[in-house]
């Protein structure tokens, strides 16, 4: 079963963000919606979105102040989505990390041709080391394009958290990745300090890919460092 993109939609004029969803929705995407600034720091954090909507006048904290802090942590793809059209904001947005910006008032073939482009860039980013949009190793296959994981050719379902820790693993393979910079690369500095978050997706992910979870052959424990997806 594949997991569907994940589109965060920031955004505190509920009509526009519904409308948003709506479109959005309809042309296969799973939505999130939210209308504060420091929600979408948790959001971004907790959901991993595989885009991020951003309008600039939140009611809490400005659009770029949420921008700014997302860049030092995440590199998820961020559109900024704003009625300021001044060339300076557009710059600073840009300068801040943004991915694109669109101004209000967008066409909505416009949006989902920007959103397409931000995730054909962020997955060429992401799969450098990956060229062939395919991670196989043994009976286990990623399918990056479709995100579609199988084993022994048959599909396995996954949350969106645990295709994100297979894939990244997989694009790591025969490397050791420590706890540490998994949580920060699938969590962010916002997760809580311990392991258990980690553990408990890892116990749900074996489980569903592993014959014996007891003896994995896929994803391996290293004790007290992390986990090491196998390279056959």
């Amino acid at each position: 079963m594949a997991n569907k993109i994940t589109i965060l939609i920031v955004e505190d004029e509920r009509a526009i963000s519904h409308f948003i969803s709506t479109v959005l929705t309809s042309n296969g995407y799973r939505t999130i919606q939210t209308e504060t600034g420091r929600e979408t720091l948790s959001l971004i954090s907790s959901h991993c979105p595989d885009v991020v909507l951003l309008d600039l006048g939140l009611p809490d904290i400005d659009g770029l102040e949420v921008l700014r802090s997302v860049r030092q942590w995440s590199s998820v793809p961020i559109i900024v989505v704003s009625a300021r059209g001044y060339e300076r904001e557009k710059v600073e947005a840009l300068d801040l990390g943004a991915d694109d910006y669109i101004t209000k008032p967008f066409g909505t073939s416009e949006l989902l041709a920007r959103i397409r482009t931000a995730l054909r860039h962020n997955q060429k980013v992401a799969g450098s080391d990956a060229p062939n949009a395919c991670f196989t190793n043994g009976g286990f296959t990623i399918d990056f394009e479709k995100r579609i994981v199988t084993v022994d050719g048959e599909p396995v379902h996954l949350t969106q958290i645990e295709y994100k820790i297979v894939a990244l693993l997989s694009r790591h393979a025969g490397r050791v990745l420590t706890y540490d910079s998994i949580i920060e690369q699938i969590w962010g500095p916002y997760a809580a300090d311990d392991n258990q978050i980690l553990r408990v997706n890892m116990a749900n992910i074996r489980r569903k890919i592993e014959q014996n979870p007891a003896e994995p052959r896929y994803i391996l424990t290293e004790v007290g460092v992390g986990y090491r997806m196998t390279d056959q």
